[in-house]
């Protein structure tokens, strides 16, 4: 029988390789030249450091001082 940690071992195990795919298909995605947010080029050499930036460096610190930090599809 399973206790709390047990149960709490597998959600958290569960929750990681959720959000390792999700950033694997995102990363393997072909890169989108615009933000989406305001529709400007990413600079490439944003694209570079993160690949799997859907905004420019000025909308996302907007974003994380609004607290939206949830990726939007």
């Amino acid at each position: 029988m399973a206790d709390n940690a047990d149960r709490a071992a597998v959600t958290i195990q569960q929750s990681l390789e959720a959000t390792l795919a999700n950033r694997a298909q995102l990363a393997t995605q072909a890169a989108n030249d615009d933000c989406i947010d305001c529709g400007d080029e990413i600079p490439s050499a944003r694209r570079q450091a993160a690949p799997w930036a859907t905004t420019c460096i000025g909308c996302q610190s907007i974003r994380e001082m609004r607290g939206k930090h949830v990726r939007q599809s």
